[in-house]
């Protein structure tokens, strides 16, 4: 097996990543670049809807504080799981709609335990060879949640992860992209990234 080349976008919800990622694997291919879309959600808009109509308020609700963040945790990791593997198997460029930093963060800002216990489980996953951090204000980021009309998002929760990714010590390692312009925009800047590390 070859040594899989992964991408991840990774930044708060309303960011751009699940567009991005998509139009980039796209891109990439079209490109003579064969690439794979990998979405890694941790599904909260499906637990809440299952906690709904099971007459909960919401998936913490149903499952428990522990046992929402266990079936989140475990949900990306499979997730990350799979796209390591098929990249492997098949050489195809594996780019990822989030990646354990995701995890890591939602968690601290929602003050869940199990932090160390997360990073441990993880570990056994490669680095992906380019990380891209989508910066978007709050504000715009709240904007695009509810435009999208899946899901809502507060104000506070989008500041403490914009705060939490950015105190991750991995941060500095990341290729930080203006997000805040619009899908155009925001493609081209992904692309000059993404070519740079490739001739590399």
């Amino acid at each position: 097996m070859r040594r899989a080349t992964i991408i991840a976008l990774v930044g708060v919800d309303g960011a751009g990543k699940t567009t991005q990622a998509r139009a980039l694997a796209d891109r990439l291919t079209s490109a003579g670049v064969p690439a794979s879309y990998f979405e890694n959600a941790g599904g909260r808009p499906l637990w809440n809807r299952l906690a709904q109509a099971l007459g909960h308020r919401d998936g913490p609700h149903l499952f428990g504080r522990t046992g929402y963040v266990t079936i989140e945790a475990t949900v990306r990791w499979l997730a990350i799981a799979r796209a390591v593997l098929v990249a492997r198997l098949t050489g195809r460029t594996a780019v990822m709609d989030r990646w354990s930093w995701c995890q890591y963060v939602v968690m601290r800002v929602r003050g869940d335990r199990g932090g160390r216990l997360a990073r441990l489980a993880y570990a056994i996953f490669p680095r992906p060879g380019l990380v891209c951090f989508l910066a978007v204000s709050p504000e715009r980021a709240q904007q695009r949640v509810l435009a999208r009309g899946i899901d809502t998002e507060e104000l506070a929760h989008l500041r403490g992860l914009d705060a939490g990714y950015r105190g991750l010590p991995e941060f500095g390692t990341f290729t930080v992209i203006d997000a805040n312009g619009d899908p155009a925009e925001v493609g081209a800047a992904l692309d000059r990234v993404v070519r740079a590390a490739l001739a590399r």
